[in-house]
């Protein structure tokens, strides 16, 4: 893997550098508000020129966000940001870029772009915000709609699997994958910028409310009364405790399943608790834990995985750098005049 390239700002910016002059046209209450705000001082952090900075969006009221940001953009088409972040990312690989999709936008139609940019490890940094419907178009169900959910295109409930996006990424080889809620900007704010410091493709779902056509769909993880029982917030090298008194955690049993278990009970110390390594390569308990939901287990936040591997852009420059040095054809004249030639 080859060092970051993006230039750095000799100037200090400011999140007032990245605010948009467009009025923001997210419905009050909405998540996608909590979202912009965190990516506002996120970017500052990260300390690049201002102008290396491109969010590129698909469809659905997520892909707004390139009119929110004071940056480069494009609004694309939909499930398209993938290739679209693709190209972008190859064209100028000193640009930091940021895909804003939704779960309609990147899990439906553009699922087969979403699953390959994945694959390939292309240095982008993907948000998906995930409320569980599509907002946009006004309540219709979306690959991870809860299955029994009503809604305007399931009246007697959804009869579909839902996607879980963590196992979805996992499954696909990707090499970090993270998970926050609306409701918690400060560790929004710190995902996103591990996120971006990850050499590689880093997909961040936000558990995001809509407060018109989904309200309360994440609840039981978000709502103060029920939160402190149903989030674990990891961290790299330290136990998952989770609950009000910090007194549950998660226990690897001899069947290599995940139970969860109490502190002080059946002689269950803290030391017997798993220890969270988003390093480790293998994916087994990485996959583990991004399935995991309430009420049987708590959801999991925070960066799940981070491994380092070989990403697309770093290969593609050295097979070019590679084939400039040692082809025989240097210019259009050598090409011309590589092989039979005639005259009209």
């Amino acid at each position: 893997m080859t060092e970051n390239t993006i230039p750095k700002s000799i100037k200090p910016l400011t999140k007032e550098d990245f605010e948009s002059d467009q009025m923001v046209k997210w419905c009050p209450g909405c998540g996608d508000h909590a979202i912009l705000k965190s990516v506002e001082k996120v970017f500052p952090k990260l300390g690049y020129k201002k102008e290396n900075y491109t969010v590129i969006s698909g469809i659905g009221c997520s892909s707004r966000f390139p009119y929110y940001m004071n940056t480069y953009g494009i609004h694309g088409i939909h499930g398209r940001a993938a290739a679209i972040a693709t190209g972008v990312k190859l064209a100028n690989p000193e640009l930091s870029v940021w895909m804003i999709t939704g779960d309609g936008d990147s899990l439906a139609i553009g699922g087969n772009h979403f699953i390959h940019l994945v694959r390939r490890n292309i240095d982008i940094n993907v948000l998906l915000f995930n409320n569980q419907i599509y907002g946009l178009t006004k309540g219709q169900y979306s690959p991870t709609t809860p299955k029994g959910k009503i809604t305007k295109t399931s009246p007697h409930g959804t009869i579909e699997h839902p996607f879980n996006p963590g196992e979805l990424v996992i499954g696909s080889r990707g090499t970090f994958f993270a998970r926050g809620v609306d409701m918690n900007p400060k560790l929004m704010t710190a995902i996103m910028e591990e996120a971006a410091r990850h050499d590689g493709t880093s997909i961040v779902e936000i558990l995001q409310n809509c407060v018109i056509y989904n309200d309360k769909t994440h609840q039981l993880i978000t709502s103060k009364e029920t939160r402190d029982d149903n989030q674990l917030i990891v961290e790299h090298g330290k136990p998952m405790i989770f609950g009000k008194n910090k007194e549950k955690g998660l226990y690897l049993n001899d069947s290599n399943r995940l139970e969860m278990v109490k502190i002080g009970e059946n002689g269950i110390t803290e030391e017997d608790l798993l220890v969270h390594d988003m390093h480790d390569p293998d994916s087994s308990l990485h996959l583990k834990l991004a399935t995991l939901y309430p009420p049987e287990f708590p959801a999991v936040l925070g960066v799940i995985r981070s491994v380092k591997a070989d990403t697309y852009d770093d290969l593609l420059k050295e097979q070019i750098a590679y084939e400039q040095e040692n082809s025989p054809i240097k210019n259009m004249d050598d090409l011309l005049n590589s092989g039979d030639t005639w005259e009209m």
